[in-house]
């Protein structure tokens, strides 16, 4: 999960390029197999390398990072968090990162990037968790390296322990927050539960009000999960009228689970485990296209320019031919490194697996690990080991193959291929007509939101 700072292509006169690298880092796991999975001889990488590639290694290093000061540490049991069992990884309770690992990390990632930007997401588990003196000491370290960068700070939590001291702390030093919220009380509360299983919709909203209140920036992160399907529509409305969301993001929950004895909850686990099952609370492939259409109907005919929906800009972006701004419908990935408490590091947030741990910044520094093989291979991976069919899909361009974690399926060729393809295929046919002619208005140098009138004729709303 991930709050988002950037310049939205919708709200561009032209065509706008996302301030941030900062991926769609949803509350999702990829516990199944990944794109790099050494196990996997049908993975082998295709010898692909394009001019992108040459010319992104070339280029002023750029890269995000997601620091997690407390580990995989949170104070809710959400039923489809994946994090909270990177605990048993490190050897059960983990602890905040120190003062000295945490200097070192900063200094690092302000010297590593070579750009006048340098935007910092603090990411859990939960991060509030560390106390509110860790991240003035964080806001301090940033000012002593900063070596005339401007800093940007965004930060994602569950909101259960905002309260206005935290507001004030970022009011006050222009922090991004993005909270997770799935939707209506009886949406969210089904599955993102303190650890007596208690509901936390109330408090969330209470953090909410706490927000406007105090001038926080903010917006909004939801799992789309099973009790979603058929909701869109309302979701969105909820989080328009209600919330007051200016931007939103909506991560489907796919995985497969195991009962384990000895642990209260399934675990989230490779298909290919024996007894793995679809999670119960998976949405469908055909139910998350439909619910990205749902969404989309009621946002193209009133609320362009005004709202903002990550899979809308993106998609844009791409019909426009430039960078989407998120991860998953990158041509590869691995530009946003996941810094643990302890100081190893991963090429990805859904891959903090011991095989995909690319080093530690006590032994390296953070600029090293950016330049590894092992990195680069990764992120090409996104692309090198999708199947033929994905490849030749008249969709692949936004597409993109989405996400690696999302793979759990194969193709003709035993290349994997996404679960969800279904549903985006049916979102990209449906949005279609839609992007395109906010693609010609922006070429025209006019706003996208123009294309309210097109849609509500299309729709015979006119």
């Amino acid at each position: 999960m991930q709050a988002r700072r950037q310049t939205p292509v919708c709200r561009a006169s032209g065509f706008a390029q996302p301030e941030d690298r900062c991926p769609a880092s949803g509350p999702l796991p990829a516990a199944g197999r990944g794109p790099c999975d050494p196990n996997l001889p049908t993975m082998k990488n295709k010898p692909i390398f394009t001019f992108r590639d040459a010319e992104k290694q070339t280029a002023p290093v750029a890269f995000m990072t997601m620091l997690k000061p407390a580990g995989s540490s949170c104070n809710l049991d959400c039923h489809y968090c994946y994090y909270l069992d990177k605990a048993v990884q490190y050897g059960g309770r983990q602890a905040v990162m120190s003062d000295e690992l945490l200097e070192r990390y900063v200094r690092q990632y302000i010297e590593a990037n070579e750009v006048p930007v340098v935007q910092f997401c603090w990411h859990g588990g939960e991060p509030l968790l560390p106390g509110i003196d860790f991240y003035r000491k964080a806001l301090a370290l940033q000012q002593k390296y900063a070596d005339g960068k401007r800093i940007e700070n965004t930060l994602q939590t569950n909101g259960t322990l905002v309260d206005e001291r935290w507001c004030e702390l970022f009011a006050a030093n222009n922090f991004l927050v993005g909270l997770s919220l799935d939707g209506p009380q009886d949406i969210h509360d089904a599955f993102r539960v303190t650890k007596g299983g208690r509901p936390t919709f109330e408090r969330v909203m209470q953090t909410v009000a706490m927000f406007r209140r105090g001038g926080v920036e903010y917006n909004t992160l939801s799992v789309v999960n099973r009790l979603s399907e058929g909701r869109g529509a309302e979701i969105y409305r909820f989080f328009r009228d209600e919330v007051r969301s200016r931007y939103m993001q909506f991560l489907p929950a796919v995985e497969h689970v195991v009962d384990v004895e000895g642990f209260h909850r399934p675990l989230i686990v490779s298909p290919d485990r024996e007894g793995a099952r679809l999670a119960e609370w998976s949405v469908s492939a055909r139910g998350y296209g439909n619910f990205l259409c749902d969404i989309f109907d009621e946002w193209v005919v009133r609320d362009v320019g005004q709202y903002y929906v990550q899979m809308f800009d993106a998609t844009l972006a791409q019909w426009c031919g430039v960078q989407p701004g998120v991860c998953s419908m990158g041509e590869t990935c691995g530009d946003a490194l996941v810094v643990e408490h302890n100081g190893d590091v991963y090429s990805c947030d859904h891959f903090v697996y011991p095989q995909y741990l690319l080093g530690n910044i006590r032994e390296q520094t953070l600029a090293e690990i950016y330049r590894s093989p092992q990195r680069r291979e990764f992120g090409l991976a996104k692309r090198n080991t999708l199947p033929r069919e994905c490849l030749r899909c008249k969709y692949y361009f936004a597409c993109r193959g989405e996400c690696p974690k999302h793979r759990f399926e194969r193709g003709s060729d035993g290349y994997p291929k996404n679960s969800l393809c279904e549903g985006l295929l049916r979102y990209f046919r449906h949005v279609e007509p839609y992007m395109e002619q906010m693609r010609d208005l922006l070429s025209r140098q006019q706003s996208p939101a123009w294309v309210m009138p097109f849609a509500r004729k299309r729709m015979g709303l006119m």
